[in-house]
């Protein structure tokens, strides 16, 4: 039997633990903070972590290994996550965390239509109507009575 920590769920649902604990923690850090400079100390400290993760695990790679096609997609990412980052952080200057975060997580739904428009995936009747439970889920949290 394959190890659990070997699986993909495992991983997914660690990450949604550790964002849900990014917007709480972001939330009661960037209250008197600018959100820029927020999201500027956030990126210090995840990149020493991710060097750190990168000498732990003996990860590294020589760059001159990598792809150019692989360079300029994960420089595309890191522009994305970058802009992501700056608007989230933005938003939880703003907004209350319960609702900021499940309209951020609307990038599922997004991800869900870009990976069958850009990628090829396929996804069947039961998966749309889960991403599009994810859409209402999202909305109706954000909703202001």
């Amino acid at each position: 039997m394959k190890s659990v920590t070997l699986s993909w769920p495992f991983w997914a649902v660690l990450s949604a633990i550790f964002a849900a604990l990014t917007a709480v923690f972001a939330k009661v850090g960037v209250a008197a903070v600018n959100s820029n400079m927020a999201t500027f100390i956030r990126t210090i400290v995840i990149v020493i972590a991710a060097g750190l993760m990168v000498v732990v695990t003996q990860s590294w790679q020589a760059p001159t290994s990598i792809s150019s096609r692989s360079w300029q997609f994960l420089i595309l990412s890191g522009l994305a996550t970058g802009a992501s980052w700056f608007c989230y952080f933005h938003a939880l200057k703003l907004g209350d965390a319960a609702r900021v975060a499940p309209v951020d997580k609307l990038s599922v739904v997004f991800v869900a239509v870009f990976a069958v428009l850009f990628l090829g995936e396929k996804l069947s009747p039961p998966n749309w109507l889960g991403v599009g439970l994810i859409a209402i889920g999202a909305i109706l949290v954000a909703w202001r009575s």
